[in-house]
């Protein structure tokens, strides 16, 4: 079984080692606005436990993964986390990936194929460059496209017609959650609002 040393940052991808180049600042704001919004939550909450981008997941089939935010249940940290390690050995509940240029294009085939063939309930990709997070649900053991969220300022929700307004979701329901939702603007922001 190959692991991985904490010191190096690469994945494991269908038995190929990729290297994971350092995330900018706007890649770091992100992954920070999912851990002060959904992480506190799920804290508050008691519900499991959140990470960013410094946990190994080493997936049933082999695959090892650091995905830049993991929710991993009160009931699965139990069963397949290390905490001391910070390793995790199975799936987790959810999954965020932020694109950068290097990953982008294996974020939404091959990792999200595995994401999928694993088990993982909710996969979020999120676009720094669009601001706009896709994000994908398992039903029946496949994902089921669930949504597009769209970050808006307000200069061009003042554009829009009181119909195109109405229609743009502010906010990004997290499903595993019971619906808990987080603002777009929260996810991309440099302050929370």
């Amino acid at each position: 079984m190959l692991t991985c040393d904490m010191r190096d940052d690469y994945e494991i991808i269908e038995g190929v080692k990729f290297m994971s180049p350092s995330p900018d600042m706007g890649h770091g704001n992100i992954i920070a606005n999912l851990i002060a919004t959904i992480g506190v939550y799920v804290k508050i909450k008691r519900l499991g436990i959140c990470f960013a981008d410094n946990l190994d997941v080493h997936f049933p089939d082999g695959n090892l993964f650091r995905p830049d935010f993991v929710f991993v249940s009160a009931e699965q940290d139990r069963l397949f986390l290390d905490k001391r390690n910070m390793t995790l050995h199975g799936v987790p509940d959810m999954v965020a990936e932020i694109f950068s240029r290097s990953t982008m294009q294996r974020d939404t085939t091959i990792k999200k194929d595995i994401y999928e063939r694993n088990g993982v309930r909710e996969y979020w990709m999120i676009d720094p460059w669009r601001e706009t997070v896709e994000i994908y649900l398992l039903h029946d053991g496949k994902y089921v496209f669930a949504g597009r969220y769209e970050n808006y300022s307000e200069d061009e929700l003042a554009s829009l017609t009181d119909e195109e307004r109405a229609a743009v979701e502010l906010e990004v329901p997290v499903a595993i959650l019971d619906d808990f939702k987080i603002k777009v603007k929260n996810i991309f922001g440099w302050y929370l609002d």
